[in-house]
């Protein structure tokens, strides 16, 4: 038999094969097509109510037959809004860059160093993470009232100023990176501090903007921390002056889509423009 004649029969089963994989892959492009859009069409439709005049809020059409800004004028008269996003700007931009500084520094000790009782003190920090917030939003509430910080910016700030998945995260990136390099910087005559921020840090600013993406994220959306201190609007967050559109007389819809538009598009270019980054700190953070 020639060779011809024996490569036939192999060839087809490799071409059936060849197709069904083609066929799985059409069929998987298809299915996260679907939940794309299943994922996406609560926002697309945030975006089309909050363009709806209040006489046509409940059309059932995918885009209003009538398109108003009344409901961004109501929501920008009712609430002082762009001070509230200024606020939640700061509140979270703070949070990430105090948590992105302890973590490096608790993680680098982790990682590096051996001291007494080293992984028990680890351990503890691991634990705190599975402690919920609102266990103690209570004493953390009562520690600013005394200190006098209600209704402060600095108050949302305070208990943010460190957190265990920080420092977990960047403990468990520093023990994977190879130890080579640093000794061959310590030979250089460099010392922890410099090896610290010139050797691990630059080598690590992936993993450190997934983190800091993640923390930004998480913070932007904090609700119970700022209604328990919030006295007034100008200094609370977006997230307050959200809520106060619903209330025990009825929610306006309108103004309450109007101004969840606006709360959400900084976060919403955070998804456009570090798409990728995003998606990694939730691969890298194994959470939510």
């Amino acid at each position: 038999m020639t060779t011809e004649a024996l490569a036939r029969p192999m060839a087809r089963p490799l071409r059936r094969i060849s197709e069904r994989s083609g066929l799985n892959t059409a069929a998987g492009h298809v299915l996260m097509v679907l939940l794309s859009i299943f994922c996406l069409f609560p926002v697309y439709w945030m975006l089309a109510s909050s363009f709806r005049p209040a006489n046509a809020m409940f059309e059932t059409s995918l885009w209003p037959t009538t398109m108003s800004l009344d409901n961004y004028t109501q929501a920008i008269d009712a609430i002082p809004i762009a001070r509230m996003l200024f606020n939640t700007l700061v509140f979270s931009a703070l949070s990430t860059v105090f948590q992105l500084l302890t973590g490096i520094l608790a993680a680098f000790a982790f990682a590096r160093w051996k001291f007494p009782f080293d992984k028990l003190v680890y351990t503890a920090v691991a634990l705190t993470w599975l402690v919920p917030f609102q266990v103690v939003m209570i004493p953390n509430y009562l520690l600013v009232a005394q200190m006098g910080l209600l209704d402060n910016i600095i108050a949302l700030i305070l208990p943010n100023l460190a957190a265990a998945l920080a420092i977990l995260l960047l403990a468990q990136a520093m023990r994977g990176f190879p130890k080579e390099v640093m000794e061959a910087a310590r030979m250089d005559g460099a010392r922890n501090w410099r090896i610290l921020w010139e050797v691990l840090v630059p080598n690590l600013r992936g993993t450190i903007a997934s983190l800091a993406i993640l923390i930004f994220i998480s913070t932007w959306n904090e609700y119970f921390w700022p209604l328990l201190l919030s006295r007034t609007a100008e200094n609370s967050v977006v997230q307050i002056g959200i809520q106060m559109f619903m209330t025990a007389e009825g929610n306006q819809w309108g103004p309450l889509m109007a101004a969840s538009t606006l709360a959400s598009l900084p976060v919403l270019l955070i998804y456009i423009v570090l798409q990728r980054q995003v998606v990694q700190s939730f691969m890298k953070s194994g959470i939510r």
